[in-house]
């Protein structure tokens, strides 16, 4: 017993307990939040899930931070396999969730998402591929380098868009690899040919692949009176959105006191829109507080990062923090009808057990990191 709480105490010391504090109080607030936004429905078995997700986070993110990701990273093959077996599993098991994307895999009632399971291991994958790369013969910058990142890339972008045709989920990946790939040194001339040869086949994708449903979404923010006139259509839910965000003011209507938020009139309130519930219950001092967490919760992960004194480490931490900051900012822009409505979660905040588990699991590595780099300094100060 002594043993155990000396390990657990040492584990305290070096860990990285700030990163887990501002997890806990993210997911504390989401809990308040998700109460509200469910109240009026089921808000027991939502809170349930929710705290049951929290408790198998943090179990993760102990478990990460004491694990050695190089042990995991070495074996890559292993997390390829996992990857892909998880997504093609989809296609004789997916069921359709909420928004109509063949996404989820239901046993017993328990829903995964495996969109959200391998966003750690891909990063895990792509930083160890871009370390190999980068120390090969060839270096980073060559052809056949490039064309290995991009075959990896385009697997995973392809089985989700493919299988599940979630493109928000897809869209995630596609920035956590562009930024993977800046943070890595691969050079500009790289991005700036993706970026012609996407310039180039636009037209392509945007007459052939997207239904026109997709296109008015996607248009939806910028064009609203060309694509739904009478905003009952494809603007309805930002219409929704951005009139309780409106009508919370400073301070907000009170916490359970929010017109839509205590109505059906605010949709996937609980999920994609919980930063409107924030805003008519709680005003701009409430948003301002989610944003304010997120922020330092990101910063955290970089700066952990760049103290790490390893390569990989930093792009790992490159990795998650792209991955927070793409979807706070996708969902905060899409609950504020600046960007298209394409079904992202909030991290820590939103409903859900996939993402809830994803985000401590992604936290629990960067934590690994800090406490092995603290360790390593320590070892060094003392020889």
């Amino acid at each position: 017993m002594k043993q155990l709480l000396k390990g657990f105490l040492g584990w305290v010391r070096m860990s990285d307990t700030l990163l887990l504090l501002l997890c806990l109080l993210a997911s504390g607030f989401g809990l308040v939040l998700i109460y509200s936004a469910t109240r009026s429905y089921e808000s027991a078995r939502y809170m349930t899930v929710q705290i049951a997700s929290i408790v198998i986070g943090l179990g993760l993110f102990f478990f990460l931070s004491i694990l050695d990701v190089d042990i995991l990273t070495k074996h890559w093959y292993v997390l390829l396999a996992f990857n892909v077996l998880l997504l093609l599993v989809l296609k004789l098991w997916g069921v359709e969730g909420d928004t109509g994307n063949r996404s989820w895999l239901r046993f017993l009632g328990v829903g995964i998402q495996p969109s959200e399971v391998i966003k750690v291991s891909f990063v895990l994958l792509l930083a160890r591929q871009l370390e190999g790369l980068r120390d090969s013969r060839r270096g980073l910058n060559g052809v056949l380098s490039v064309l290995q990142l991009l075959l990896h890339f385009g697997l995973m972008f392809g089985l989700i868009v493919i299988i599940s045709a979630d493109l928000g989920s897809a869209l995630v990946f596609l920035v956590i690899f562009i930024a993977m790939c800046f943070a890595a040194g691969l050079s500009l001339v790289w991005f700036l040919a993706a970026l012609a040869v996407c310039g180039a086949l636009t037209p392509l994708l945007w007459t052939s692949f997207l239904s026109d449903y997709q296109k008015n979404r996607i248009l939806a923010p910028y064009f609203p009176e060309l694509v739904d006139p009478d905003g009952l259509g494809v603007t309805w839910q930002a219409n929704q959105s951005k009139v309780a965000l409106a009508s919370g003011g400073l301070t907000g209507q009170g916490y359970l006191q929010g017109v839509k938020s205590q109505s059906d009139l605010l949709p996937f309130k609980h999920t994609d829109f919980i930063f409107s519930v924030a805003g008519e219950e709680l005003g701009l001092l409430g948003c301002l507080a989610i944003v304010l967490l997120l922020t330092v919760l990101i910063l955290r992960v970089l700066y952990v990062g760049l103290r790490s004194g390893s390569y990989m480490d930093l792009l790992i931490c490159v990795g998650f923090s792209a991955l927070l900051t793409f979807q706070a900012f996708e969902n905060i822009g899409m609950c504020a009808g600046l960007t298209p409505v394409i079904g992202i979660t909030l991290p820590f905040f939103s409903y859900g057990g996939s993402s809830m588990i994803t985000c401590f699991a992604a936290m629990g590595v960067v934590s690994g990191i800090r406490l092995r780099s603290r360790r390593s300094k320590l070892s060094h100060r003392l020889r």
